[in-house]
């Protein structure tokens, strides 16, 4: 894997900007920055001058490159659709901002897509690439806590300052369930695994806004006894954290989808013989998941496991909006 991929950027979203693009610059033995587009001018210059690339004032533009390998997507979630299938069908690898689309059909569509053009598509995830979840599976695999019993998780922070935040349009694919919601749905499959349903939900909608500002819901094994509750919001106090209830203890961490590069995370264990706190090393997903992205391009034998998560996780914000 010796190849540089040549990676554009469709947007000038903020994670971009202090995550993704720093750390495709740092993998420059992996990837080759070719240019970054948006539809405003001034956005498009200022990023291309900080990161050192070429602007593009259309999406369509950076696609029609010659030789362009990967995009990193992270627009509003209702342009997604429309971008990752002009991608694909261009023979464009595709990492994007989840929500992966704004309906189950359309992450359908474009999975299928993907498979028949033999094209990588994934969701960033990037909790899914840190030490901090690795630590925790070989914990509950040592026995420590015992059986699994049920996890806990909560995702969710104050309300945004602006107003005008693309995550209060509803016309842009805004509210709290595919932004927030979708991070502990996720980390639900990770522990009961994919054969889940979504058993009860609720979600809270600003008449305002449009748009959905909090929830929770109960997701249960379709063949097993494992449940998972989960809650999110946009106007909440700070929670982003992870319980694990086993037969003999448990297992507690409150940072687990956003333990950036500098932070190091604090796991605590419970049982009959008292607390144990841990820290852990720090360590970069965002780093870690383009690494992942790298490989999955290069090994075709990698990515069927990640067009059953597209799905899986399409299908259980499907049934959250439907019970």
């Amino acid at each position: 894997m010796s190849k540089k991929i040549n990676i554009g950027v469709l947007g000038c979203a903020n994670i971009a900007k202090t995550h993704l693009i720093p750390n495709l610059l740092n993998l420059n033995s992996h990837y080759n920055l070719v240019g970054i587009a948006s539809r405003t001018e001034k956005k498009a210059k200022n990023f291309a001058k900080m990161f050192d690339t070429k602007c593009f004032f259309e999406y369509d533009d950076l696609l029609d490159i010659k030789h362009l390998d990967a995009v990193y997507i992270p627009l509003p979630n209702s342009l997604h659709y429309e971008w990752i299938k002009k991608s694909l069908n261009k023979g464009i690898h595709v990492l994007v901002e989840k929500s992966l689309s704004c309906s189950y059909k359309e992450v359908l569509e474009l999975n299928n897509i993907a498979k028949e053009k033999k094209l990588v598509l994934i969701e960033n995830f990037q909790f899914r690439f840190h030490k901090q979840l690795e630590y925790i599976r070989k914990i509950l695999k040592t026995g420590k806590i015992g059986d699994l019993r049920n996890i806990k998780s909560s995702f969710g922070f104050p309300p945004f300052g602006d107003r005008e935040n693309i995550r209060y349009k509803n016309e842009l694919g805004g509210g709290a369930l595919l932004d927030a919601g979708a991070y502990p749905i996720k980390i639900s499959q990770i522990f009961l695994g994919d054969d889940i349903s979504v058993m009860a939900s609720s979600l809270s909608f600003d008449k305002d806004k449009g748009v959905d500002i909090w929830g929770s819901a109960y997701l249960k094994q379709n063949n097993g006894c494992l449940s998972s509750e989960i809650s999110f919001g946009f106007d909440n106090y700070y929670q982003c954290n992870l319980e694990l209830w086993g037969s003999k203890g448990k297992l507690y961490t409150n940072r687990i989808f956003t333990a950036h590069s500098e932070h190091k995370p604090i796991v605590e264990i419970q049982t009959i013989d008292g607390l144990e706190i841990i820290e852990l090393d720090t360590d970069n997903h965002f780093k870690n998941m383009l690494i992942h992205f790298y490989k999955l391009i290069f090994s075709k034998n990698m990515r069927d496991d990640e067009y059953k998560q597209n799905i899986t996780q399409a299908r259980l914000i499907s049934e959250f909006k439907n019970k």
